[in-house]
């Protein structure tokens, strides 16, 4: 993990080549590109539905520990999902596989019979029951910062593996294959740019020349700029790069 020092330089890093910082021609470095890109992503991400998908994973629990670190796309863990209850896992353990359990019920093979399907209704809602009162569902709490998932519980045994359904942001690569998403992180690394070009040329006011200057037209590129990214900011709320819309709030 990077140092306070490491995080902090980064952030001058970045204020420095949005204000032109080495530009002498007035034209973009590398370092300024890859500077509005990041800006790009950073800001559709943090606005925009699509930029996150639901996901799900495995985790295996290890005795006598409760604190694991899930990957750094992870933004949020919405539950955790067991096959078991109680304490350990393996033949001993109160474990029930819905699906098996349906396969070997012989009701099941027979239409013309509706005991089965209420035997197995009805054993379902007890084993549910039995989760809830003995130890089948897992408190949790997760740190989206440090990424560190916390189970409200002392593992008593190794090799259970636990399903957690998250929320993860897109990789970079699916979002550039995206054609909505990709053209509004074009546009937006556009204005970026375009707002460190303005930068650059306000920092003087003519450049020398024969007829006694040429005046640059900083200003105005960053006006320009400062338009277009407000505008990408109001496509992102008419859901233009296909997010979902929110749901209706109760309450």
């Amino acid at each position: 993990m990077a140092t306070l020092t490491e995080l902090k330089q980064e952030v001058f890093d970045y204020v420095a080549n949005r204000l032109g910082d080495g530009i002498v021609d007035t034209e973009l470095d590398p370092k300024h590109y890859e500077t509005a890109y990041s800006k790009a992503l950073l800001t559709y991400r943090s606005r925009a539905q699509n930029a996150h998908e639901e996901s799900y994973s495995l985790l295996q629990l290890t005795k006598n520990q409760n604190v694991y670190t899930l990957p750094s796309e992870v933004q949020s863990v919405r539950q955790i999902f067991r096959r078991t209850m109680g304490d350990a896992t393996g033949p001993y353990s109160s474990s029930f596989d819905p699906f098996s359990s349906a396969t070997l019920n012989v009701y099941l093979l027979n239409y013309s019979y509706a005991g089965g399907l209420a035997t197995f209704d009805m054993y379902s809602q007890y084993v549910e029951l039995a989760m809830r009162m003995f130890g089948g569902h897992l408190n949790f709490n997760y740190e989206p910062v440090s990424k560190k998932l916390t189970i409200m519980r002392d593992p008593k045994g190794s090799g259970e593996d636990v399903l957690l359904w998250h929320y993860n942001y897109k990789p970079e690569v699916v979002l550039l294959q995206d054609a909505p998403i990709l053209q509004w992180i074009r546009d937006y690394t556009y204005a970026g740019g375009k707002m460190i070009i303005g930068e650059a040329r306000e920092k003087f006011a003519t450049i020398a020349g024969p007829q006694g200057g040429t005046p640059l037209n900083g200003s105005a590129i960053k006006a320009e700029a400062q338009a277009e990214m407000d505008r990408l900011i109001a496509d992102l709320a008419t859901f233009t790069d296909h997010s979902q819309p929110l749901s209706w709030v109760i309450g």
